[in-house]
């Protein structure tokens, strides 16, 4: 969410006078497996490089490398964010090492900030490269805690969603977001949207204390069913 909100307010501007789409910040998704080839495809894709050039004479490694630099260049580049960076672990160590020097490539060559994201074991993906390392810093995004600040966060997106009355919930119900969610965000939100969608449904038009303490979570319903099923044989 932090990456895409960055990349819509940083969104690529035409300038008519040179005729090209300047890209302050190009926003990607790691490859499944640390494959540099298909990286460099991914990155033609992102800037919206015409397929011809994609032709069998641009698809060897060294050919790609070139044209994608000489592309970002063009581009005004500021900043490259890379997301799911964890799935550089699922590469033998050689891959993931070739992988790490192409990003830190990019970054000297073009002279741009890199910004990696993912789960907690993107942490253990950078750490492969030493001098990656130590050129980015780590910042771990704490579950929420029953503070302020989180009932601010609930206030804020629940006025988000396209209710016609006023949530009023109590601290008991704050409480048990935090005891379902176990404070992550991306659980938090999937809660607030599925609550909104039924109170929409049900003509409530607002988020009530007996639907929050009604509701089963998604995670906890699919391990439920996963248990009915082991029981009857399935």
């Amino acid at each position: 969410m932090i990456a895409r909100n960055l990349s819509r307010r940083y969104a690529p501007e035409y300038d008519p006078a040179s005729g090209i789409t300047r890209t302050p910040l190009l926003l990607l998704q790691a490859p499944p497996a640390p494959d540099e080839r298909r990286f460099y495809l991914h990155i033609l894709a992102a800037v919206g490089a015409p397929a011809t050039a994609l032709s069998a004479r641009a698809q060897n490694v060294a050919s790609l490398e070139v044209r994608v630099i000489a592309l970002l260049r063009d581009l005004g580049l500021r900043m490259i964010m890379i997301d799911e960076v964890h799935n550089l672990l699922a590469g033998t160590h050689r891959e993931q090492r070739r992988f790490l020097n192409v990003l830190r490539y990019l970054s000297n060559e073009l002279e741009v900030s890199l910004v990696c994201l993912g789960v907690s074991e993107a942490v253990d993906a950078i750490r492969g490269d030493i001098q990656l390392t130590r050129r980015l810093d780590e910042h771990h995004l704490p579950n929420w805690r029953d503070d302020a600040e989180f009932s601010d966060m609930i206030q804020t997106l629940i006025a988000a969603m396209p209710l016609e009355k006023k949530s009023n919930l109590k601290v008991k119900s704050l409480k048990q977001i935090l005891a379902l969610t176990g404070g992550m965000t991306s659980r938090i939100f999937a809660l607030i949207k599925d609550l909104s969608i039924d109170a929409i449904v049900t003509g409530d038009e607002c988020i009530t204390d007996d639907a929050i303490a009604k509701w089963t979570p998604v995670w906890s319903r699919h391990a439920n069913a996963h248990r009915r099923l082991e029981k009857s044989g399935v």
